[in-house]
């Protein structure tokens, strides 16, 4: 991380035993994002007399730049039963875990959609395996699975089918999802 972790106690007393599994744990955040900017964990009783539900509160803010701020709030509820604090600490931290790899998720795809009436042809059909290539204005290759199809609609599709589809690249590349069929005619392009 690239600035220290600050942890905060509102009616709890500090111990190191918490200390250090609040700051193993922020360490950890870097495994899922490696560029955390800033770390803030708060550590509250926010009602000493309450008998039911957990009494501990554990409220986690990450800042990720350019702009993004992430809060992992972990409180009491009604219903709970009575929970340790390290169990809310360790919630509380699989929650901004999740939160953090699914900002890095958004972060490295780029969603590309094709809602302004741009097409495509299906050039290539492995329909034994489920996936086939489409080829878009360009003359690009896409990948696409037979998941990607709205309506389950892979078999009706065969070589010069018309589609209109969103595109996501990651790591492996493009490849089509929300494929729609247009025309399962001749090609009109």
């Amino acid at each position: 991380m690239q600035l220290p972790i600050e942890v905060s106690y509102r009616g709890v007393a500090k111990s190191d035993e918490i200390e250090t599994l609040v700051r193993d744990k922020a360490s950890r955040l870097d495994k899922f994002c490696d560029h955390i900017s800033r770390c803030d964990v708060v550590i509250e009783q926010p009602n000493h007399a309450q008998h039911s539900g957990s009494p501990f509160r554990v409220r986690i803010d990450v800042t990720v730049p350019p702009h993004h701020e992430l809060v992992a709030d972990e409180k009491p509820t009604k219903h709970e039963m009575h929970e340790p604090l390290t169990k809310v600490i360790n919630d509380a931290f699989r929650n901004m875990e999740r939160q953090l790899k699914e900002l890095t998720d958004r972060q490295h795809r780029k969603v590309k959609t094709h809602a302004d009436g741009a097409h495509a042809l299906v050039s290539k059909l492995f329909t034994a395996d489920g996936y086939g290539f489409i080829t878009d204005l360009q003359g690009r290759d896409v990948y696409f699975h037979r998941d990607s199809l709205k309506n389950g609609d892979f078999e009706k599709l065969k070589v010069g089918t018309e589609v209109r589809f969103d595109e996501v690249s990651n790591e492996k590349g493009a490849h089509a999802t929300s494929v729609h069929i247009i025309s399962t005619g001749g090609s009109r392009l």
